[in-house]
C-alpha cells in the first residue's frame, strides 16, 4: 500500500519540526542534493527537530507504506538521501556538537557537517576523523568507514566511533555502545544506514590543532614518477606524516599561475601532524621533485579541512566510483597520467588515499568495515557544474576505474561505490556480510532502511535473541 493522504496535514501536527510537501514553495530547496543527477521527488521532506520527530516519522512512513530515506549532509553521489514518492527524514536540524574535553569525546548530531565538528573541537585543540570537505555530513561519512587526513595516525572514522543513539524501524530508540548495545555499535562501524537512523554519534577526539598542510602541484607529465615515489615512500613514514595524491585540473583562480589555470596536473595534498621540523623534512623529499606550486604551510586544522570546499560545491552533476588496492604496480601509475589528460570537465578528479598505519591495525572483523589489508583507496569523481555532461563524466570515471580494475582488490569502499546493484552492495561488506545480514534481521527485518548499499536481512535458524 502507498498512501494517498496529505502527508503534511497528517504528520505535521505530530512533530516538533516541519513537513514540507510538494505544494510548499520551499520544496525544491528542501529536496535538493549535492548530485543533481540523483535527485528524486519525495512525497514530503520532514525537517526533524528531535529524535522523537524521527521516531514518529518512521512509524508514520511504515504505517502508510512510504519508503524512507535519511538525509544528513546530502553529499553522497548515489542519491540515497532522497527517494521517489517516499518520505525524506532531514536531520540537518540535529546538528549539535558538544565537546567533553575531559573524556575527549564529541557528541555529534546526526545532521552535523564535518566543518561544524572541526570548528567546535578546535576550540579545545582537538579533532576527530571527519571528511576532507567540510560540507560533508558526519553520519554518512562515518557509518561507511570514513577515510580522512588523520587516518594514518588515528584510524578511520569507524575506529573513533564509541557510541551512538539510533532510532529503529519500529520507532524505538537504542543506545549503541558505552554500556548499551555493542552489537549495534559493531554494525554501525561500516554497515552504513542499514540498521536505523543515527540521531547522535559519539566520536573519540585527539590532540590536533595546527598542521603542516596544503597542496603541491606537479606537471601532469610527472605523474608516473611522483605516483611511484609516493607509493613507495609513504608506507615507510611515521604515522603523523600524511598526504593523498590527486589528479585534477588547476582551478581558474588568481592564486595559481596563469599558465597553469584550467590545465590538468598531479597533486599531493598534505596534512602532517608531526612536529614542524620533521614535517618539513618529509616535504623536502617531494620539493626535490620541483613542484610548480607549493601551497604547503602551517595552518589551523579546520582551515585545511575547508580549503577545497569550493571544488565540491552543491549542485553538481556527476558520477563517483572507486577501487581498493593491496599494491599499486607501475602500470597503474601510467593510467593515472593517461586519464589525467582526458578529463571532460574542470571538476573531474581522482584521489589516491593511503590506508596504512592506524587504519590498518584493526583486524577485519573488529569493525564492520573489513578492508584492513588494503594499502590504498582510490576515488574517481566525474563532475560538472551544469547539466548536459552526465554521459561524459560517467564515461570518464568508469573508464578510469575499469582501466585500473585489474590491479585492484575485489572489495568496495561504500562511500565511493555509488552504482546500484546487489553485487556492489555485497562487495562493500566482504567477509562481514553474513554477520551484518543477521544483525539486519534482528534490527530491521522488514528492510525499512534500504536506501543505502543494502544488506538483505537473513535470520539465523532457530529462536532469535531478543533485542537489548
Amino acid at each position: 500500500m502507498t498512501t494517498t493522504i496529505d502527508v503534511t496535514a497528517a504528520l505535521g501536527p505530530s512533530i516538533e519540526g516541519e513537513v514540507i510537501g510538494r505544494a510548499d514553495p520551499r520544496y525544491d530547496d528542501a529536496r535538493a542534493l549535492y548530485n543533481r543527477c540523483r535527485e528524486s521527488r519525495p512525497r514530503a521532506v520532514v525537517r526533524c527537530a528531535s529524535a522523537e520527530d524521527v521516531a514518529v516519522s518512521i512509524r508514520f512512513a511504515v504505517s502508510e507504506g512510504l519508503q524512507v530515506a535519511v538525509r544528513a549532509g546530502g553529499h553522497g553521489f548515489g542519491g540515497h538521501a532522497s527517494v521517489q514518492d517516499g518520505l525524506v527524514l532531514d536531520l540537518r536540524g540535529l546538528d549539535h556538537v558538544r565537546v567533553d574535553d575531559a573524556r575527549r569525546v564529541a557528541a555529534v548530531g546526526g545532521g552535523a557537517l564535518a566543518g561544524q565538528v572541526d570548528l567546535a573541537t578546535h576550540q579545545f585543540g582537538l579533532a576527530t576523523t571527519t571528511a576532507t570537505v567540510s560540507t560533508v555530513g558526519v553520519a554518512g561519512f562515518t557509518l561507511s568507514g570514513g577515510i580522512s587526513y588523520l587516518s594514518r595516525r588515528h584510524g578511520l572514522a569507524v575506529d573513533n566511533l564509541v557510541g551512538a543513539d539510533v532510532v529503529l524501524a519500529d520507532g524505538t530508540m537504542v543506545q549503541a555502545g558505552e554500556g548499551g548495545d555493542e552489537d549495534m555499535l559493531w554494525g554501525l562501524t561500516g554497515g552504513g544506514g542499514n540498521f536505523g537512523v543515527v540521531t547522535e554519534l559519539r566520536m573519540r577526539l585527539h590532540s590536533v590543532a595546527v598542521v603542516t598542510g596544503g597542496p603541491m602541484l606537479f606537471p601532469l607529465e610527472r605523474t608516473e614518477r611522483v605516483t611511484r615515489r609516493f607509493r613507495d615512500w609513504m608506507p615507510q613514514q611515521p604515522e603523523d606524516i600524511y598526504a593523498f595524491l590527486a589528479i585534477l585540473t588547476v582551478p581558474p583562480d588568481a592564486g595559481f599561475p596563469a599558465e597553469l589555470r584550467g590545465r590538468p596536473a598531479c597533486a599531493l595534498v598534505w596534512c602532517n601532524t608531526a612536529p614542524e621540523e620533521r614535517a618539513e623534512r618529509a616535504l623536502a623529499v617531494f620539493r626535490a621533485e620541483h613542484p610548480v606550486v607549493d601551497g604547503v604551510g602551517r595552518l589551523p586544522y579546520p582551515a585545511l579541512q575547508s580549503a577545497f570546499d569550493a571544488a565540491a560545491g552543491q549542485g553538481r552533476y556527476g558520477h563517483l566510483t572507486g577501487l581498493l588496492y593491496q599494491d599499486l604496480p607501475d602500470a597503474a601509475a601510467a593510467e593515472l597520467e593517461h586519464f589525467g589528460r582526458t578529463q571532460p570537465t574542470v571538476l573531474c578528479q581522482s584521489h589516491l588515499y593511503p590506508l596504512d598505519g592506524a587504519a590498518a591495525r584493526a583486524d577485519r572483523g573488529d569493525t564492520a568495515w573489513p578492508w584492513r589489508d588494503a594499502a590504498f583507496a582510490q576515488m574517481f569523481a566525474g563532475a560538472a557544474a551544469t547539466a548536459g555532461h552526465e554521459d561524459a563524466v560517467r564515461d570518464w570515471s568508469t573508464g578510469f576505474r575499469d582501466a585500473l580494475r585489474p590491479f585492484a582488490m575485489a572489495g568496495q569502499y561504500a562511500n565511493f561505490a555509488t552504482d546500484e546493484s546487489a553485487e556492489v552492495s555485497r562487495a562493500c561488506y566482504g567477509d562481514n556480510a553474513e554477520r551484518l545480514a543477521r544483525l539486519k534481521a534482528r534490527y530491521d527485518p522488514a528492510n525499512v532502511f534500504r536506501r543505502n548499499h543494502n544488506i538483505v536481512p537473513v535470520a539465523e535458524p532457530g529462536p532469535q535473541p531478543e533485542r537489548p
